[in-house]
């Protein structure tokens, strides 16, 4: 199912073209919404005037100052670009009142990373099975070439799964690198070569058609994703992580174990192989006094 795109009329995009022409009344809800704009997806006209200090006749002009038919209609557009992962629309009227008193609640908000982190740890793992993860790491190990694919902040879950897994196989590379494409690395791909491609939100357009391109080419493709990004139909296993933050950002805590998980058994399932050539990398350390 391809992902919606947001609207080239965002809500904040039409928040901002108003500026100029609110009353004073209605410059202080258009602040309150660019500050937290994820607000109004969560709370009735009602409620949302209460919470920014304003009349609710103040909230209906705002709204259809904006071009929206009705409330419900606005509604719908932030949880659309709320959904779509922004940071900005995740942050919630709280975080203003701990900005006021860090230090009072900062001892709460380490327990609530703690827990927040320990559900989706233990919610991702629930749904792993001995049977997928073992094919999984067999078809990565027998793999002539395995490619890791993930840009902003997946980038970072591509570069450490490889390093991890480069200990044992010898041919897996990040792609693309610095001024390469994507089409010189895809060409010559067999069903015998593996993909992961890392689809945490929110992804760049590459990702798309390079799931595409895999498929036509038949190799195995391993789609690690987080629970609100849609399936992909061209993944021959799909894996959701749970990354929900009690904050701003999103929680990636699972991703990470799991990149760890299937670093681990790879490193296990390369048998001799593996033992051999992590020993010839420890003696090259040595040899050249890298380390």
């Amino acid at each position: 199912m391809p992902q919606s795109k947001p609207s080239a009329n965002s809500f904040v995009r039409r928040v901002r073209s108003q500026l100029e022409a609110l009353s004073a009344t209605e410059r202080k809800l258009a602040d309150f919404m660019l500050e937290f704009p994820g607000e109004l997806a969560s709370y009735t006209a009602s409620e949302l005037a209460s919470l920014a200090g304003v009349s609710n006749a103040t909230v209906s002009r705002f709204i259809r100052r904006l071009g929206y038919a009705s409330y419900d209609e606005a509604k719908r557009d932030v949880r659309r670009e709320k959904e779509s992962g922004s940071p900005l629309f995740q942050a919630a009227k709280s975080s203003a009142a701990g900005a006021m008193n860090p230090a009072k609640v900062q001892a709460s908000l380490i327990a609530v990373h703690l827990e927040q982190s320990q559900s989706n740890l233990a919610r991702t793992f629930a749904q792993l099975s001995d049977a997928q993860m073992h094919d999984i790491v067999t078809t990565l190990v027998r793999a002539p070439r395995v490619l890791i694919f993930g840009t902003r902040g997946s980038h970072g879950f591509a570069l450490y799964l490889r390093w991890q897994m480069l200990q044992v196989l010898a041919s897996v590379t990040v792609i693309p690198g610095p001024g390469e494409s994507l089409g010189e690395h895809l060409a010559g791909l067999t069903p015998q070569d593996c993909l992961v491609v890392f689809g945490i939100r929110r992804q760049t357009r590459q990702m798309a058609g390079l799931l595409e391109a895999g498929a036509r080419m038949g190799c195995k493709i391993l789609f690690i994703s987080d629970a609100m990004s849609p399936d992909r139909r061209e993944a021959t296993w799909s894996i959701q992580c749970q990354c929900a933050g009690p904050g701003s950002l999103d929680n990636h805590v699972a991703v990470m174990a799991l990149c760890d998980l299937i670093s681990t058994m790879v490193v296990e399932s390369a048998g001799a192989a593996g033992r051999r050539r992590l020993a010839g990398i420890e003696l090259l350390h040595e040899d050249l006094e890298e380390l």
